[in-house]
């Protein structure tokens, strides 16, 4: 018997050792399997909620310009205002309930407005954008949403903050400027930052 063979004794069969184009063929395979591993790795880490929230680049921002006022009926049908100089921070959030992002950030606008509601210093208003007031008012009764939510039917608040996705939030100042602004979602602690960073900066009440 030469030593380049193997013998299957059950089947009586002789089975000769790869050649080496096949042993290259494999490997490529191998090589190409590893890649899709990797690039579903990737598929994943990138739509998992962030644990950060990472500020955007917005023309109110960039100008430290005072908010576009605020004003209009709620998901309730009542009117609503926002005080030029509200006096305290306020986490304007634009959402839409089939948004998975905005799912995500949902339950840490929650905390956020619970955490400060004793303190009076912040507050969440929120404004439907690209979604209809029935789906949006059954989503926040489920998340439990206790602050006014703007129904903007004729998308004339989203275009005055220069709005284009779910989810988009603008942090805006106790005496009424934007300060800050946030895509992709925002977490509790992200926004606390951007209070804390702000009132740093000369905005606080």
């Amino acid at each position: 018997m030469s030593i380049g063979t193997e013998v299957d004794v059950q089947a009586g069969t002789v089975t000769s050792p790869p050649t080496p184009a096949t042993g290259r063929h494999t490997a490529r395979w191998v090589a190409v399997i590893a890649l899709a591993v990797c690039a579903g790795l990737v598929a994943v880490l990138a739509t998992r909620p962030s644990a950060q929230t990472v500020a955007a680049r917005s023309p109110l921002v960039d100008t430290h310009a005072v908010a576009p006022p605020i004003a209009g009926a709620t998901l309730d049908g009542a009117s609503y205002r926002l005080p030029r100089a509200p006096g305290h921070y306020v986490v304007l959030n634009f959402f839409a309930s089939w948004c998975i992002p905005c799912q995500e950030e949902g339950p840490e606008l929650v905390a956020f407005q619970f955490q400060h509601q004793s303190t009076g210093d912040a507050s969440v208003l929120s404004v439907v954008f690209e979604d209809t007031v029935g789906d949006a008012r059954a989503y926040q009764q489920k998340l439990g949403v206790t602050w006014p939510t703007m129904a903007d039917n004729d998308g004339a608040l989203a275009l005055a903050y220069g709005v284009r996705s779910d989810p988009t939030s603008f942090l805006i100042s106790p005496d009424g400027r934007v300060v800050a602004s946030v895509t992709g979602g925002a977490t509790a602690k992200g926004l606390d930052q951007l209070v804390a960073r702000a009132e740093a900066s000369g905005y606080g009440t």
